[in-house]
């Protein structure tokens, strides 16, 4: 049987107790003077016996995983990030641009890194973000770029659009300037649902990048990949998005821009007939057009090309990461 508490073990249990309080105040003072702010906040709570819950959530560690057919110019590499806790955002930088990456899961994202056609060979380093709140953790990933060789192509069409003349010149350059500026307003967030698809069910019978030598002058690169198809073959929309540019263009022909959101556009050129407008939504599959002969052609034929975040790329790319297994 315990003996009954003194009120000389009572004073002496009031004055640990004491004493225990006064060094506890000594030390929170100690903390918040080398802490300030929200880690001041938490020492403190931590101190008082706040549970742990109590701090702002950290990203903690970022994992990265890379996919691509290769890594070469005119290739799509597909980034999937993944962190340890949910985080708010996600972005990258590559190629001296800011990509944006959609969220796969609660603890995945995923970015699309075009490596452009006329990239060198070299070592380029990305770097990825993760935003939790206001705090954030990044990481780095040295992505190589192999050297590739495109063949050649030559060709025979009207003079007039290899040397067009001086009548037309002004057009060119505001479609080009009008281009370029549709690159730069894709939609913030996805607009694709699924997988990919090309266009028509023929097979691509020209080379992506090929070098174009076009009565006997060398041009610029081919940036797409091209599908013979009978003049009329209905041309479905790749995958699901927004349709940013439907005219007929000086080189192009009748032409269709779709916006997948992101950075990531589908141009359809040299169709014989528009069926969709600019600002029009469309779904994957949708017919927007019918195939033609338009623009600086030798015959009637689908021409595919894809940007993703600035970068050209295959379209067969895109298909062969983000399409039907």
């Amino acid at each position: 049987m315990k003996k009954p508490a003194t009120a000389e073990t009572a004073e002496s249990a009031e004055k640990r107790i004491l004493r225990i309080l006064g060094e506890l105040s000594v030390l929170c003072g100690k903390v918040s003077h080398f802490l300030t702010g929200p880690e001041a906040l938490v020492a403190l709570l931590l101190l008082a016996g706040a549970p742990a819950s109590a701090a702002p959530a950290v990203p903690g560690a970022i994992d990265v995983a890379v996919a691509a057919r290769s890594i070469q110019p005119g290739e799509l590499v597909v980034f999937t990030v993944s962190t340890m806790q949910p985080v708010d955002g996600v972005r990258l930088h590559a190629f001296n641009r800011e990509i944006p990456a959609f969220k796969e899961d609660a603890l995945r994202w995923r970015a699309l890194v075009g490596v452009d056609l006329a990239a060198a060979p070299h070592a380029y380093h990305v770097t990825i973000e993760a935003k939790s709140g206001r705090q954030s953790m990044d990481t780095g990933y040295d992505l190589h770029v192999e050297p590739r060789r495109f063949p050649t192509r030559t060709l025979t069409v009207d003079d007039a659009f290899v040397n067009p003349p001086a009548g037309v010149l002004d057009r060119i350059t505001k479609e080009a300037r009008e281009l370029n500026a549709v690159w730069t307003r894709s939609a913030p967030g996805r607009l694709w649902t699924g997988p990919f698809a090309a266009p028509v069910s023929a097979e691509a019978g020209s080379s992506f990048g090929s070098r174009s030598i076009f009565n006997g002058q060398a041009r610029s690169p081919h940036s797409g990949a091209d599908f013979p198809s009978p003049a009329g073959t209905p041309i479905e929309a790749p995958n699901a998005g927004r349709v940013v540019l439907a005219r007929n263009l000086y080189f192009l022909g009748n032409t269709v821009v779709i916006d997948h959101g992101l950075g990531l556009f589908s141009t359809l050129a040299h169709l014989s007939v528009l069926e969709v407008q600019e600002g029009d939504e469309v779904l994957a599959g949708r017919i927007v057009g019918r195939v033609g002969a338009t623009g600086r052609v030798t015959g009637a034929h689908l021409h595919w090309a894809v940007q993703a975040g600035g970068a050209r790329i295959d379209p067969l790319s895109l298909v062969a990461l983000l399409g039907r297994p």
